[in-house]
């Protein structure tokens, strides 16, 4: 019904900030990250979610188009509604998200306030299938140059036992794989040299 809403952020309090628009000031429910950036008296462009029961009418608003398809996906998953969403959200960049459903990190997801294992574990099995590696990429999880050798290596032995290196460390699966992204990996590269590459990403995570 309403795709978004650009206007001047009039007021801000708790999860709300408030939007006039054509003369029409909209609460409009966003997420921490969201909150933290924006000012009163500047004008924005909010993606809006208009969530509607019998008992009230909501909207909830994401600075990108893509951070709004992320929060659909996430209040489809059966027992998680558009609250629980907002706080996932709020926790997890949509990147981060991506990386923690494609990664089986339930750890990480569960960390979300009202989210436990049990509904993080569901909410990688149903999603896993419908995100994409390619949308992380595309969203500036690595620089262009990377692109080519990490889509050829994402099935290999060597990447895969570095991966398991890292959580083997101690590190969560979400970490292993963002580390190894960050890794220029070349065809004469072992487990190992992955593995040594990959830690001293760490230190930029």
């Amino acid at each position: 019904m309403i795709s978004y809403i650009k206007g001047e952020v009039t007021e801000m309090f708790d999860d709300t900030i408030v939007v006039e628009s054509g003369n029409i000031g909209y609460n409009i429910k966003v997420p921490s990250s969201l909150m933290a950036r924006v000012m009163i008296g500047s004008t924005y462009k909010i993606y809006t979610y208009l969530s509607v029961r019998e008992d009230a009418m909501n909207l909830f608003g994401f600075s990108s188009r893509d951070e709004l398809n992320i929060f659909k996906m996430v209040i489809g998953v059966n027992g998680i509604g558009p609250k629980a969403g907002l706080a996932i959200l709020s926790a997890l960049s949509a990147d981060e998200l991506r990386l923690a459903v494609l990664a089986d990190d339930k750890k990480t997801i569960s960390k979300c306030p009202g989210i436990g294992p049990k509904t993080a574990s569901k909410l990688i099995l149903e999603l896993k299938d419908k995100l994409k590696l390619s949308d992380v990429i595309e969203n500036g999880f690595m620089s262009d140059d990377t692109i080519e050798n990490v889509s050829d290596k994402i099935d290999s032995s060597a990447r895969n036992e570095a991966i398991e290196a890292l959580v083997a460390l101690g590190y969560t699966n979400t970490d292993a794989l963002k580390a190894i992204r960050m890794v220029e990996i070349t065809e004469d590269m072992d487990s190992s040299a992955i593995l040594k590459a990959a830690l001293k990403k760490l230190t930029l995570i």
